[in-house]
């Protein structure tokens, strides 16, 4: 009997397998990822090839191979894929969306709805457009974080629990800290940049999208620092997403210092967009 099965999914990424072949990982909404090979769709008559590039959001049909299933069916559900590609500020951060998906989606075969919604629900606003690319990303960081019990601690000390605001903020110690509990190595941020993040975390989009540039750039550092810390290792996607940054702040006329004085360092609820 020919075991198949069905799953809609998003194209994390892909790569290439001998000289017509493709490596597919996708994230599911009901077996989470999956590692899948795509037979021939590298050739120029290949059937659904182009449907199968990164951030496509398809149904797909599999059969259950030995070591990794075999991908042959291919529908598009959505088309995120043709206007993220099309622009270089949503394309760094799908791709930076992607790669957090990936890494926290580490065991396959897992459900992780959660996940897989908020990956939707990102790229969704990043392909409509309506949103600064910046704030869906650092969105949906925030709340992907939550997803997996890594949320920064925002409106009370991370240690002690002590109601805020606090000054003091430590990505080691999972976020804002009291007097009586901060560490070394601490850092300051302005109240506007908590306050940012904790609109980014719940959808508050007036707030969020009311803030000036030098404070969601502050807090797009906070966010990039306590993601990586706790994933033990740097994207190899956020240094595009820092570089079209300066590139819109210079192009701008704006100072790239204006409104804060942190960068994004190398180190849930609701769907981004919404």
């Amino acid at each position: 009997m020919v075991n198949l099965y069905r799953d809609t999914g998003v194209v994390l990424r892909t790569h290439k397998l001998g000289e017509a072949d493709r490596i597919v990982t996708l994230l599911t909404r009901r077996h989470g990822k999956v590692r899948a090979v795509a037979k021939g769709v590298r050739r120029t008559s290949s059937r659904f090839g182009a449907r199968l590039e990164p951030f496509g959001h398809v149904d797909v049909q599999f059969y259950t191979g030995r070591t990794l299933d075999v991908i042959t069916q291919v529908e598009t559900v959505d088309a995120f894929a043709l206007p993220l590609v099309a622009d270089y500020q949503r394309y760094t951060a799908a791709s930076a969306i992607a790669e957090t998906a990936d890494r926290l989606s580490a065991e396959e075969g897992e459900p992780v709805l959660k996940l897989y919604l908020l990956v939707c629900g990102a790229l969704r606003s990043l392909a409509a457009g309506e949103r600064d690319a910046s704030l869906v990303l650092d969105a949906f960081f925030l709340r992907a974080m939550s997803y997996a019990g890594w949320a920064p601690a925002l409106t009370e000390c991370a240690r002690c629990g002590l109601p805020g605001p606090h000054t003091a903020f430590s990505v080691a110690a999972g976020g804002s800290m009291c007097q009586d509990c901060r560490v070394p190595g601490c850092v300051h941020p302005a109240p506007e940049v908590l306050d940012l993040l904790t609109a980014l975390l719940h959808g508050e989009w007036p707030l969020a999208e009311s803030t000036p540039q030098g404070t969601r750039r502050d807090a797009s550092g906070l966010v990039a620092a306590h993601l990586q810390w706790h994933l033990e290792r740097q994207l190899r996607s956020l240094p595009l997403v820092e570089r079209r940054a300066r590139e819109t702040v210079l192009t701008s006329g704006a100072s790239p210092r204006a409104g804060g004085s942190a960068t994004r360092t190398p180190e849930g609820q609701g769907v981004p967009g919404q």
